[in-house]
């Protein structure tokens, strides 16, 4: 029986499309170049993967789905209508206020394709927009321009998708405050639900670890860095939004779902070439290439690896995604998933964290100070191995 620690199966589902129409200089995700890539055997692969996850355990209600990439939207309508069918097929049960997520890349979303994802059950898209500069955009690899980013979201808008959100980047090659400034006004100006901004980090077996290494990455220094991170953080809180997580701001009550899932660390089907899955406190990771995937899923779960999440580690777990959020972590829900005191366990390291001023401490829930928002990072790594005498 595939449930999670509640007793209940999963009520969210992540799906991976891994095609893209080129990679962009910065990414290490699990994607490919569109090109002559077999996208209907991934389908049907993928449909196959949904069919054997769901043939032992009856999935529950699903209140959240999330289509990730790659691009998604890079498939054709006939494609992401028989995608969107699977998915419905598959887990038929949705929730009456399901919210079905999917990436979206500006330039790739046409009123065709935009109409089959609504009637498919999408609700809310997700544009990777960057920055609103042509010249950064070219510069980290990005094939679309503003003008598509206006286009995009007209359409969007036009076949009545409004739940609409998204992503900025800072801390870019040749970004300076100034330009991220101005992209903030120009997204601020779009009125949406939902923004995410995130620091770009420099991943090994990209295009830019290779020109960092040889010192030809003109990134902006620390200095300008966290002064984009405190401009973004104003401009949003003036403009009304919540600083609900470290990279993601919403007006109340658009937060993503999805992705609340997995900062409070709960169980998600992950499907498709190197997913990563939670359930029952087993991870999972699919195979990642596109053919080594659809051949193993011809001979049953295309699992690459699956592991047993020890009570240690997911306690570990539950702290630092937890703490990403603004709302913390409080001792009753961890209490209610492990049956301990949050104190009891991890009494040093809150310790430590309260007296350095990076988390503070109200009614039974521990979060980031306004000093600890900066340094995130610094508090999450105390709660890695914290238990390793557990």
């Amino acid at each position: 029986m595939t449930t999670n620690t509640n007793g209940r199966p999963p009520e969210a589902v992540y799906i991976h499309i891994p095609f893209c129409t080129n990679k962009c200089f910065y990414c290490d995700f699990n994607s490919y170049v569109l090109k002559d890539q077999p996208v209907m055997d991934y389908l049907q692969a993928l449909d196959r993967e949904m069919e054997q996850t769901v043939k032992n355990t009856p999935p529950g209600v699903i209140k959240t789905i999330f289509v990730g990439g790659g691009t998604p939207t890079v498939l054709k309508p006939d494609e992401m209508a028989y995608f969107l069918k699977s998915v419905r097929t598959h887990f038929p049960n949705w929730d009456k206020d399901i919210e079905f997520s999917m990436e979206a890349n500006p330039g790739t979303t046409d009123i065709d394709k935009l109409t089959v994802m609504k009637e498919g059950g999408v609700n809310r898209v997700s544009f990777g927009v960057q920055a609103f500069q042509n010249e950064l955009l070219t510069g980290i690899g990005r094939i679309h321009n503003v003008d598509d980013v206006y286009r995009s979201l007209e359409n969007a808008r036009a076949v009545g998708l409004n739940n609409l959100s998204v992503d900025l980047m800072f801390g870019l090659p040749n970004q300076t405050v100034e330009m991220l400034g101005e992209s903030i006004r120009k997204a601020l100006e779009l009125d949406l639900p939902h923004y995410s901004i995130y620091s770009l980090k420099v991943e090994e077996n990209t295009l830019f670890h290779t020109l960092f290494n040889k010192n030809k990455l003109p990134l902006p220094n620390e200095e300008d860095e966290l002064q984009m991170y405190l401009l973004l953080m104003s401009s949003m809180k003036e403009a009304g939004y919540n600083q609900y997580e470290i990279s993601n701001f919403a007006k109340p009550g658009m937060e993503s779902r999805h992705n609340i899932t997995y900062w409070r660390n709960e169980d998600y089907y992950g499907l498709g070439a190197g997913a990563h899955g939670y359930v029952g406190r087993q991870r999972h990771i699919n195979v990642k290439g596109v053919n080594p995937y659809v051949e193993a899923t011809r001979k049953g779960l295309p699992r690459l690896d699956a592991y047993p999440i020890t009570e240690a580690e997911a306690m570990e777990d539950f702290m630092m995604v937890g703490l990403r959020m603004h709302e913390g972590v409080s001792n009753e829900a961890f209490q209610a998933q492990f049956g301990r005191s949050i104190e009891d366990v991890f009494a040093k390291s809150l310790h430590k964290m309260l007296h350095a001023g990076l988390l503070e401490h109200e009614e039974g829930t521990y979060r980031l100070s306004k000093q600890g928002i900066l340094f995130g990072n610094d508090v999450f790594a105390e709660f890695v191995g914290a238990l390793t005498e557990v």
